[in-house]
């Protein structure tokens, strides 16, 4: 298993960051095996794109709440990154409740 589990959708509130504000938080290193994945379908085309980051950010985007770890973009950096037999994705982490 790649993820911890698989939901249809986020269970948590809307968070209302930019991307001028998700830029601000600094990449760490997370564990795939500890993300729960909040799409259940991946674009082939984005997974398959070697230039794949060029309108977006460089990582992932994951959201911390509850005591999960919910990977909100970035799921085709996430699978890409098992495929190549590696275990932890950078990704930029916003922990709920705290301000950017």
């Amino acid at each position: 298993m790649i993820f911890k589990r698989v939901n249809a959708g986020r269970p948590y509130p809307d968070h209302g960051l930019a991307q001028s504000d998700w830029a601000k938080i600094p990449p760490t290193q997370v564990r795939l095996s500890e993300l729960v994945a909040t799409k259940t379908q991946l674009d082939l085309d984005l997974l398959l794109d070697e230039d794949s980051t060029y309108f977006g950010d460089l990582f992932a985007h994951v959201v911390e709440w509850e005591g999960d770890l919910y990977l909100e973009d970035g799921l085709h950096r996430a699978v890409r990154t098992a495929l190549q037999q590696r275990n932890t994705v950078h990704a930029r982490v916003y922990t709920m409740g705290r301000n950017v």
